[in-house]
């Protein structure tokens, strides 16, 4: 029920964007953990996995947006921003989006907010799932220093 409503938002979010394409601004984090797996997420409406993360209030800091996002969406209270690795445009959804990405240390995860996250994982960087979405990967791979850093998402 809760994973349904949750897609039925998304797509008329969705929807919404492609018509207003409002300017949005968003987060992400390259959460790195004490034994240097990455935190990836998956949400309740969509089967790839994500870097944490999510929109930016109005006037929001970006530093205080993904403490914010971490911490309610996945309990995260010990986030440590180590650098920011990027910032990002897209438009993929339909909105002008910016997504800045800073890499994070954090020790664990707390309670997970069920109603967005269905699952989160520490995954090696040199094992990701096969369902990564493409950008995340990009991400990862840019973090490795495997690619150069780009500015489209």
């Amino acid at each position: 029920m809760l994973r349904s409503l949750a897609t039925l938002i998304n797509r008329a979010l969705r929807l919404y964007w492609r018509i207003r394409r409002p300017r949005t601004f968003g987060v992400r984090a390259l959460v790195v953990g004490p034994d240097g797996r990455l935190l990836l997420v998956r949400h309740t409406y969509d089967r790839y996995w994500y870097l944490p993360g999510g929109g930016r209030k109005k006037m929001e800091p970006a530093e205080e947006a993904l403490a914010r996002e971490l911490r309610e969406e996945l309990g995260i209270e010990d986030a440590r921003p180590e650098r920011r690795l990027g910032a990002y445009f897209s438009e993929r959804e339909g909105k002008r989006d910016t997504i800045d990405v800073f890499v994070v240390r954090a020790d664990s995860v707390g309670k997970l907010q069920r109603l967005e996250i269905a699952e989160a994982r520490w995954f090696a960087p040199s094992d990701l799932p096969t369902d990564v979405s493409p950008a995340t990967l990009r991400r990862v791979e840019e973090y490795r220093g495997e690619r150069a850093i780009g500015p489209t998402w």
